[in-house]
């Protein structure tokens, strides 16, 4: 992973540490098929937008994210490693990462389910949330 310096409020080891670990949380929420903690990776009035999708607010994510684990998400899970964290501000962040949906009884990520995320993530209190996330195909079709 590398982090992007050009910002004059590059974020201190201990931050960086911290949003790196935002993914991580989701792999676990989405493990646990987790709506409400899902949901609360992201701050109360933030956006999910997933090709064809576009979600704000927590409850509107939550209601998504529990039907979904219900229906075609039951069974899956998710990856994603982060590639860079890009400083905005003290308090805020862009984080790049890839990975994708591994389908139910998969045991890897197959290369058509492969994506590319961008993440906004602001910090609130002591943590980040996601503030925005957007996600893409990783590859050309």
């Amino acid at each position: 992973m590398t982090t992007s310096s050009s910002v004059q409020s590059p974020i201190s080891g201990q931050d960086q540490a911290a949003v790196a670990a935002v993914p991580a949380r989701m792999i676990e929420t989405w493990a646990a098929h987790d709506a409400d903690g899902f949901a609360d990776l992201f701050v109360e009035d933030g956006t999910m937008i997933l090709p064809g999708l576009y979600r704000k607010g927590r409850d509107e994510i939550r209601a998504f994210m529990a039907a979904a684990f219900a229906g075609h998400y039951q069974g899956t899970r998710v990856t994603g490693t982060p590639l860079e964290i890009k400083p905005l501000s003290g308090d805020a962040v862009a984080l790049i990462t890839e990975g994708g949906v591994i389908r139910a009884g998969a045991d890897e990520l197959a290369d058509s389910d492969a994506i590319r995320a961008s993440w906004i993530l602001v910090r609130r209190g002591d943590g980040w949330k996601l503030a925005v996330y957007q996600n893409g195909p990783r590859d050309p079709k």
